[in-house]
Parts: structure tokens; sequence; C-alpha cells
């Protein structure tokens, strides 16, 4: 148990240097309750996880798939970072994911493209063991959120026990040649200029198996889309869809960090919807 504590106190430590050295380099920082619930999600993550983390024999491993070439003949590599966990004769590839639980189970072929190419890298390349593929999902379940913001003790134990973050996926090496194709299509897509935002009303449409819009689960991964007029749009129906609360976004009374939060606020208001 004292060690334990010590791991989270070297986390917290470790979360507030890091913060503090983004916040630096970036110019940009987060409110005071969502930098705690940044944090709190490290901290579960790690009491879930920590019997993962401690077999861990290589962290970060960069993978390299280079000279490929695009269906139009442009060349292109193919690059990852996973941690493997080696016990006895069983090698086993983790590949972290900032997705729910559920929708990591309900998309498992997307991360199976990926995975494919990681395994084929390291067996076919490196000439390593694989026996296992796997994905990890760092993102709390919203019932355990929801205990954890009602400090409810007894319910943050058993969404604890239910929190099954862990996903096997299969590998199958009779679709690497697809996956890489269909990447080689991706860099010609961005290389000749042929893609467009999608619409307003494309944003604001869930899937049958999600619970996020597409600007939660997409758009808000872009770096591009304050510049992005459909996102804008989204942003913009907050408080009624009036203009001054877009002009206030980006008025000088903000803060920076209080200028990102209207817009991550308003994504997470969208959840309750």
């Amino acid at each position: 148990m004292i060690f334990e504590e010590g791991i989270e106190e070297f986390l917290r430590e470790r979360f507030d240097d890091n913060f503090e050295i983004i916040q630096e380099e970036t110019s940009t920082g987060l409110a005071p309750d969502i930098r705690e619930r940044a944090f709190q999600q490290v901290i579960y993550y790690w009491r879930k996880l920590k019997g993962i983390a401690s077999r861990v024999t290589e962290t970060e491993v960069r993978l390299n798939l280079p000279c490929q070439r695009t269906p139009q003949g442009r060349e292109f590599g193919i690059e990852g970072v996973v941690d493997i966990v080696r016990e006895d004769d069983h090698t086993i590839m983790y590949d972290i994911k900032t997705h729910e639980v559920e929708y990591a189970q309900a998309h498992k072929d997307d991360y199976a493209q990926q995975l494919n190419i990681y395994a084929h890298i390291w067996q076919i390349l490196r000439e390593q063991q694989l026996d296992q593929t796997a994905v990890i999902t760092t993102a709390l379940p919203g019932t355990l959120r929801e205990a954890i913001v009602n400090e409810d003790d007894d319910r943050i134990e058993s969404e604890m026990v239910e929190w099954e973050p862990v996903i096997d996926i299969p590998f199958d090496p009779s679709q690497v040649d697809v996956a890489i194709k269909e990447f080689g299509e991706v860099v010609d897509m961005i290389e000749n200029g042929d893609f467009s935002p999608p619409l307003l009303s494309m944003l604001k449409t869930r899937t049958t198996d999600d619970r996020l819009t597409f600007a939660q689960r997409i758009c808000r991964n872009c770096d591009a889309r304050y510049s992005c007029r459909p996102y804008l749009a989204f942003a913009k129906s907050d408080s009624g869809g009036s203009d001054f609360a877009l002009e206030r976004y980006y008025s000088d009374e903000l803060a920076d960090w209080e200028k990102a939060e209207r817009i991550n606020r308003r994504l997470d208001t969208e959840l309750s919807d």
C-alpha cells in the first residue's frame, strides 16, 4: 500500500510538471476543474491497469514501415508506438487508445487494420515473436466518472470492477497489404487536396452505437478545427446560437484556456442531450 501511495504521489508530481511544461511551451492552460478531472483520469487509469503496467517490458516502442508506395506512386511510411509485455514464452502488443470501451468494442475492425501492420513490422521486419495484440482504452466510463463526481466510494469500487479497458484484437497477416493500400489512398487524397470539411449536419450526427456526435468524436481531435467553418458553426450554437457567444470566445476578455474551454464545454454538454 505504501508503494502504491508513493506511485500516486509520483504521478501527481509528474502530472503537474508536465502541465507546467506544456503551458509554458504552448501559452495555453486548462481551467482548474478540467485540470483536476484530467488528473483523476490518470489516477484511476493507473489503479485499474497497474497490473499490466508493472509487467511492461518495453514501453513506447516505435515501429516503422518505410518505403511504401501509394496507388499514384508517392513514397510514404507508416509509424506507430506500442507497449510490449513479455511473460515466459508469451508476447503481447498493446496499443493505447483514448476512446471509450463501448466505442472500441464497436469499431474493432478499425483497430485491427492498424494492429495488423504493427504486428507485421514486429514479426517480419524485426523478427520478434508475437502471440497476442490488444488495445487499451484510457477514457473512463461515464458511470465511473459520475461516481467520482458524486464521491460515491461504494459505486466507484463497483464501477472499477466492471470496467474492462483491455480489448483483445486478433491480428490477421492476410489483411496487411489491404491496410497498407488504404493508408496509401489516404496519402494520395491529402497530397491532391482531395478533401473538404463535412457539413454542419454531419457534425451533429451520432451513429447508433456511439454516444458522441461526429464533432465530439472526430473534430475535437483536429488541430485545424478553429479554422473550420462547420465546426465554428457547431460551436456557435452555444448560448442559443448567439453571435455574442462566438465573438466573446475570440475576444481578449478571456484567457487562452478560457477560450479553449468555451468550445470544449460546449462539446461536453452535448453528451447529456
